[in-house]
């Protein structure tokens, strides 16, 4: 699982490189180790493997005379947006420059007759859906931390909306972007649809940084719905929950967010968010539409739920209480680590087809509990994906080969279950393993694409592909 290799070092090329940038940049350059720890942060186990400096980036051109001076001295370059990946994308294993490009974090356009909007890398989901507010538009996407949306971009990442608005793969239109040489790349216009060659937007999401650095997204917007409404209902046991998830799904019922929370995820947001929920399996959903629409979408699965054993069901359009139940949820990844808080806090997630989640689910939970892990499972059920959040004692031998033999064992089932290793997170360093089991054969193309944008390796090395292919 964790497979942080250090990559041999360009001693002398960092030394030059790390000194021209000094006078290039001056104090947005940055040496001290803290900072530097920083920007190799990881919120999962995965090994700190800090670059030698840091350098802040304000425009597309800086970043592009980084690059040239990186590629020119054979220094790798690592891409920095918040550092909320999970699986260790900005480690830098052979050292090098991070390139944060936290200040470049202008909405350059907004075109409210076209449903789109130009932004920098820097921009945040929610500072994107702040700006946008008095236009009665927004922008789906939401992985629940306040990511940088260049970063979303690049990790692909999804949400809780997904299972209606889809991923970031749907929703970026084109992109700018700094190739390993240093030129500027535009990957199409804003046109909602291209036949146009080759499509190197889509090339360039969830390529993790390993092609290019994201300069500027032009993304789609939505209409705020007229109406929203969230629901819950208490099951058994989370195969009747995911039952109830296929028979929505199955039922064209236009859900915009389906979330499962186990038992154990329960009891910890009841303590940290201080609701009163039935210690048991749970769904939340929201209903987006007119007032009428989302009534009847919400009694719809009002009959589901009682068809599937559910209980407890109810619904409000109170934007309160609705806007609490989502918060709880979002904060369940804090909420679980308060459960262990002298924990290690391990999360991976696996994406299957909708027909398979209550095997899946129910394995899985069945599987932590045969091993003896600590592993609350909650997630975006309604297209298929979800997460194990294990917390262990990372400094505990035997706890951690448990933990990382049940890992494992999690991506083969999503595997032999058609599925994916990771719906949503990535593979970075921390599931480089799995991926060659997953697509061996799609593997040997990525790795010629990867050769030919970046034939000096310098593009976020390390990542993706194991270090020694």
């Amino acid at each position: 699982m964790n497979d942080t290799h250090s990559l041999p070092r360009n001693e002398t090329g960092i030394k030059t490189a790390v000194s021209i940038l000094k006078q290039r940049f001056g104090e947005r350059l940055q040496t001290g180790e803290a900072i530097r720890e920083q920007h190799a942060h990881t919120t999962t186990w995965i090994a700190n493997q800090p670059p030698d400096a840091v350098v802040f980036a304000e425009t597309t051109e800086e970043v592009a005379d980084v690059v040239k001076i990186a590629a020119e001295h054979r220094v790798p370059i690592i891409a920095f947006g918040t550092g909320t990946s999970l699986e260790g994308h900005v480690n830098a294993p052979a050292g090098g420059i991070s390139v944060d490009v936290s200040r470049m974090d202008k909405v350059l356009a907004v075109h409210p007759e076209d449903l789109d909007a130009v932004v920098q890398p820097g921009v945040t989901r929610m500072a994107l859906n702040e700006y946008l507010r008095d236009t009665g538009l927004f922008f789906p996407i939401d992985p629940g931390a306040d990511a940088s949306l260049g970063g979303m971009a690049a990790t692909r990442a999804s949400g809780t909306n997904a299972v209606r608005y889809g991923t970031m793969k749907d929703n970026v239109l084109s992109l700018e972007a700094v190739l390993p040489s240093g030129e500027i790349l535009r990957t199409g216009r804003r046109a909602k649809k291209s036949s146009a060659g080759y499509d190197l937007t889509r090339l360039l999401v969830g390529s993790e940084g390993t092609l290019g650095i994201i300069t500027e997204l032009t993304l789609k917007l939505y209409g705020i719905p007229e109406a929203m409404s969230a629901a819950r209902c208490t099951f058994s046991d989370v195969a009747s929950a995911c039952n109830a998830v296929i028979m929505t799904i199955q039922m064209g019922v236009p859900v915009a967010r389906i979330e499962l929370l186990d038992a154990d995820c329960v009891a910890a947001v009841n303590g940290y968010s201080g609701l009163d929920l039935p210690v048991a399996p749970l769904l939340l959903l929201e209903f987006h539409g007119t007032n009428a629409g989302v009534a009847e979408q919400a009694a719809t699965f009002g009959e589901i739920a009682e068809e599937t054993g559910g209980t407890g069901f109810e619904w409000t359009a109170n934007a309160e209480a609705r806007t609490r139940l989502w918060q709880a949820r979002h904060d369940a990844y804090w909420a679980l680590r308060r459960v262990r808080p002298d924990a290690t806090a391990v999360a991976t997630d696996v994406c299957v087809p909708i027909s398979h989640i209550a095997e899946a689910v129910t394995r899985a939970s069945a599987k932590a509990a045969e091993m003896d892990l600590y592993s609350p499972i909650l997630g975006h059920v309604g297209d298929g994906n979800f997460h194990c959040t294990l917390l262990i004692n990372a400094d505990d031998a035997d706890e951690r080969s448990r933990c990382e033999a049940f890992t494992a064992w999690l991506s083969e089932l999503a595997i032999e279950l058609e599925g994916t290793i990771t719906g949503e997170h990535g593979i970075g360093q921390g599931k480089m393993t799995s991926l060659t089991k997953e697509l061996p054969g799609a593997l040997d193309v990525m790795r010629l694409i990867k050769h030919a944008v970046d034939p000096l390796n310098i593009m976020n090395p390390g990542k993706i592909f194991r270090p020694d292919e």
